[in-house]
């Protein structure tokens, strides 16, 4: 997506839950679409609700626009009768409270989880990666948990539900937006990161204020609480000013770098 592209999603109609993924406390689930494609489905109902769908769409396309593999992200709406016949009470529960606009990633079939030993990444896509999960505050790609997956030989990202943490309580968010990112230190990506700088050079030339404004129009109006218009400009000044600070989480990073060599 080129800088003065205005992003799009497809919205799909979710008709099988196929199988739920134990994989921590939001109990996402592949499902099929009327398209007649697989999903993983990102439940509004569960764990943190609306804000990590929000998290996971801004973070998903503000990568895509930076050139990194992502699955596609669609809205996935789930009709009041989807889940009556579902046997487990927790998920029907789930699938209740979900109704309406959800967010899925297309499923990566026979995509297996990045294994740092066994694969190393090219140092510039390695610094990419670091430098826009400091801009996000994207706390959830240790080695414990790497949330990305090889598919077809390449390196994908899934999952940042974890991202923008600031929007949990709203508090001083401003403040927070020019905060390094400590946490890096922790990115199972860190070790190969040698081209910070030059990382971060091209993604500010990518992530102009048309480009970061068209991907938050995207957020649909109800996930947004009673002020959307307020709450999604909220969003878009923490990026933009996070952008305009970009120093501080770079030096940072090649900080936690070098104490990590």
């Amino acid at each position: 997506m080129s800088a003065a592209a205005q992003p799009e999603l497809r919205t799909v109609n979710v008709i099988r839950y196929v199988t739920p993924l134990r994989e921590g406390g939001s109990l996402p689930a592949i499902a099929e679409a009327d398209d007649e494609f697989l999903y993983v489905l990102k439940f509004r109902g569960a764990g943190q609700g609306v804000k990590a769908l929000i998290a996971e769409l801004l973070g998903g396309e503000i990568a895509r626009a930076l050139g990194v593999k992502i699955p596609e992200l669609v809205f996935a709406n789930l009709d009041n009768a989807f889940g009556q016949s579902e046997g487990e009470e927790e998920i029907q529960d789930l699938l209740k409270a979900s109704v309406g606009l959800n967010l899925a990633l297309h499923y990566l079939q026979g995509a297996i989880t990045y294994d740092p030993v066994v694969t190393v990444p090219d140092a510039a896509l390695a610094s990419k990666i670091v430098w826009l999960d400091c801009l996000l505050t994207n706390v959830d790609r240790t080695a414990r948990n790497t949330n990305m997956l090889m598919w077809h030989k390449e390196l994908w990202l899934i999952d940042h539900g974890a991202a923008l943490y600031f929007h949990h309580s709203w508090d001083n968010w401003k403040e927070q937006a020019l905060r390094p990112f400590t946490l890096i230190k922790d990115h199972v990506l860190l070790p190969y990161a040698t081209q910070l700088q030059e990382a971060n050079d091209a993604c500010k030339a990518i992530l102009t204020e048309d480009c970061i404004r068209g991907i938050a129009n995207l957020i649909p109006g109800d996930w947004l609480g009673e002020k959307p218009d307020d709450n999604r400009e909220v969003y878009v000044q923490f990026l933009l000013t996070r952008l305009g600070a970009s120093d501080v989480f770079v030096n940072e990073a090649q900080h936690a770098r070098s104490a990590y060599i």
